[in-house]
């Protein structure tokens, strides 16, 4: 559940850097490559821009926010609460990672050897996937269908820029495109949003295909203005920063938010464990 990073490094504690990544390969021309099958004829949510969230993934589901739009696992969450969320006139948005293996979820077991990569960094039982299998690409699809049939409007599939990380798999910026685009028409198949998450790099490839970006710490980082995109298309931007200063210090997060909210961003402020004991919102 790799859930914290810019879209250069993975993080795991405030001012932590990681040169744990590799040079990138060049963004690649604009082209059509999404999967063939699963025809988009559905209709799907699109969050508009400034839209309130709470996100968090792990502990009891604090539900008594009242935001537009609450992002929880996939999961870990019944049919019930999303239903319980959503009765309220609330969306829901279902995290997963996509481009990493977890060896607690539920499906673990159908993942090959084959695929599996090296072990990121600060997150036991994690390993980066071979997201050019055939294998792996199936079990998304499966995935989606089960945000589909347990009631999510939307859904954040995570680790979609492993191609800028030391995955141990030799795939590279157009493999990423690649699967982030069939993600993106599987998901609108099924009648789900769908947000990009991180992967800055390749957000101007992306940005067509994709109903909202969710990211963590372009602020800390000063890499928010990759985002505009989104904005600039009346897409969201669902942005979480972690930092120490940002919970202390009132004149310091008054700043972040005055500059989120003129970039036009939700953002929010929480702790890196995202298990809601405390939060700040800029909207």
């Amino acid at each position: 559940m790799m859930y914290a990073g810019s879209s250069t490094t993975t993080n795991t504690a405030e001012d932590q850097s990681t040169t744990d990544t590799e040079q990138r390969d060049p963004v690649p021309p604009e082209e059509d490559t999404s999967v063939e099958e699963d025809t988009v004829t559905a209709t799907w949510y699109r969050p508009p821009v400034l839209a309130t969230w709470q996100w968090q993934l792990s502990g009891d589901i604090n539900t008594e926010y009242e935001v537009d739009i609450y992002d929880i696992d996939l999961f870990d969450t019944s049919p019930g609460l999303i239903q319980q969320i959503k009765s309220s006139g609330k969306k829901v948005i279902c995290y997963f990672s996509a481009g990493s293996y977890e060896d607690w979820r539920p499906d673990a077991t159908q993942f090959a050897d084959a695929d599996l990569g090296r072990p990121l960094d600060g997150w036991p039982g994690e390993r980066w996937l071979d997201i050019r299998s055939d294998k792996v690409l199936t079990i998304m699809k499966n995935r989606l269908d089960i945000a589909k049939q347990k009631g999510c409007d939307g859904v954040e599939p995570d680790n979609v820029d492993g191609y800028s990380n030391r995955t141990g798999i030799n795939f590279t910026a157009q493999d990423q495109l690649t699967y982030n685009k069939s993600l993106a028409k599987l998901a609108h198949a099924r009648g789900l949003a769908i947000g990009l998450k991180n992967n800055l790099d390749q957000v101007a490839a992306l940005v067509n295909h994709f109903d909202y970006a969710v990211n963590e710490q372009c602020f800390e980082y000063n890499e928010c203005e990759l985002l505009s995109p989104f904005i600039a298309q009346n897409k969201p931007v669902f942005n979480a920063e972690y930092q120490n200063r940002y919970v202390n210090n009132e004149a310091k997060r008054n700043a972040l938010c005055t500059q989120s909210i003129d970039m036009q961003f939700s953002t929010l402020i929480l702790p890196l464990n995202l298990d809601d004991k405390f939060r700040y919102s800029c909207l």
